[in-house]
């Protein structure tokens, strides 16, 4: 059921924000480009998945489930699988099949809902070739020495409005591959022939496989239609692939349809600099992961920062999240949710996915008490979800021997003047994990983040 939340979302192709109409509200249609999966899935590449996640959930909340369709796609054909097969020696099918479950593991610590579609580029061979051959039938491509190449000239109209671009410019300024049977330098590649030792199938030009960028035309092609409402993606893809796809898909359809809303995440930072292995500031969300760092407290840095800015991940910034998150959940531990999410968090969501400002509604209503209303609240965000809180939870231990043993260690000082045992015990409690606190009421001891009781034997 449709609600009357109106979402506003900055529109790559015109430069604006602009109110979302949907082509049909019934059948709401989104597509994301997905993972090359060769290796684990770094930082980086998680952005855009909870970036979308968001708003997939932000047009299911709207819309209603039922009428919203997501689609993300893996690319499983790609020169970086053949080459890490050909050093491993390990099947290429062993190889993409592990990889894909292993981003499907990370992303869902992360609290990221699974699309509706995701599909596999070589599920979706025989729709590219019919694709590849329409586009040469339309003279917007032609087959060479084994290739097929879309030919830039034939569309110069349409080609470089997504990244703002003259083909004149894109030429100058473009790392592109020469080669004796490109007509122009900025034709690219829709097919290209395959060795014995290469994944292959059969085509009009010979046995080979298909370029990167008519994948995601056919895949949206066939699930979502040959126009559809969102395409997401980080900033990083605008150029060459998005306008490649728009491109092929626009004069392979006769239109200039295709997707009616542009959607780009700007890029991931480490402490203030750009993710590098030369930096030694490169790791993947597992790295993360299995250093104990929640998945929901990554989610959480990620939703601080609103998407269309560089997000800077810090240690300071995960410190701070997990407290927040510490506090949230002891607020609404076996409290029910409001029936739906506060005015205030829907309309920073609605304003293009503001999602720094909807944690700023959040903390509002934590500071309030409404731990129902921030439930509910949380939860539009993927954040506070039963699945994702154990790493929260403390386990039981009876402290009072300890509370009692820093009472008397005060209380004996009081008269002696020497607080140096008090001293060394609320050391060793802070070294454990516990926050202790002390009033003329008596003593305290209460776990905080990282408590560890196997760090208290021996003191009592």
């Amino acid at each position: 059921m449709m609600s009357d939340t109106v979402i506003k979302l900055h529109n790559t192709k015109t430069r604006r924000k602009e109110v979302f109409t949907p082509i049909d509200p019934e059948n709401v249609r989104m597509y994301v480009c997905g993972p090359t999966v060769y290796d684990r899935a770094h930082l980086g590449n998680a952005r855009p998945v909870v970036v979308f996640d968001v708003l997939y959930r932000l047009l299911c909340e709207t819309y209603g489930a039922d009428y919203v369709t997501y689609a993300r796609n893996f690319t499983d054909v790609d020169d970086k699988i053949n080459k890490r097969a050909a050093d491993s020696g390990r099947d290429i099918g062993v190889i993409t099949d592990e990889t894909i479950q292993w981003f499907l593991n990370d992303m869902g610590a992360l609290g990221a809902l699974e699309p509706d579609h995701m599909p596999r580029a070589t599920q979706y061979i025989s729709q590219m070739v019919e694709m590849i051959e329409k586009l040469i039938d339309k003279g917007h491509a032609y087959a060479a020495e084994g290739h097929a190449l879309f030919a830039v000239d034939s569309w110069k109209e349409g080609y470089g409005k997504l990244s703002g671009r003259s083909v004149d410019d894109m030429i100058a300024g473009a790392r592109v591959e020469v080669a004796p049977y490109k007509r122009n330098p900025m034709d690219f590649v829709l097919w290209k022939p395959s060795t014995d030792d290469q994944p292959g199938w059969d085509s009009p030009w010979g046995r080979g496989r298909p370029g990167w960028h008519i994948e995601c035309s056919a895949m949206a092609d066939e699930l979502l239609g040959k126009s559809f409402d969102i395409h997401g993606g980080g900033n990083d893809l605008m150029f060459p692939h998005h306008e490649n796809e728009i491109a092929q898909s626009c004069c392979a359809n006769g239109d200039d349809s295709f997707a009616k809303v542009w959607l780009h995440n700007e890029m991931l930072q480490v402490e203030g600099k750009k993710m590098s292995k030369s930096l030694g500031n490169f790791f993947t969300v597992r790295d993360l992961l299995d250093q104990g760092v929640p998945g929901e407290v990554i989610r959480f840095v990620f939703l601080s920062t609103h998407y269309r800015k560089p997000m800077d991940w810090t240690d300071k910034k995960a410190k701070e999240a997990e407290a927040t998150l510490r506090k949230w959940r002891a607020l609404t531990a076996g409290i029910e949710p409001a029936g739906n999410a506060a005015a205030a968090v829907m309309d920073a969501m609605s304003d293009d996915l503001n999602s720094a400002g909807a944690i700023a509604e959040l903390h509002k209503l934590a500071a309030s008490g409404d731990a129902a209303g921030l439930l509910a609240s949380a939860q539009l965000l993927g954040l506070l979800g039963a699945d994702l809180g154990d790493w929260a939870e403390v386990a039981e231990v009876d402290l009072s021997a300890y509370e009692a043993q820093l009472a008397d260690a005060r209380e004996a000082a009081m008269q002696t003047k020497d607080f140096s045992k008090v001293d060394l015990l609320k050391s060793a409690y802070v070294a454990a994990g516990l926050e202790v606190r002390m009033s003329k009421a008596g003593v305290e001891l209460v776990p905080g983040p990282g408590f560890d009781a196997a760090k208290l034997e021996g003191l009592l």
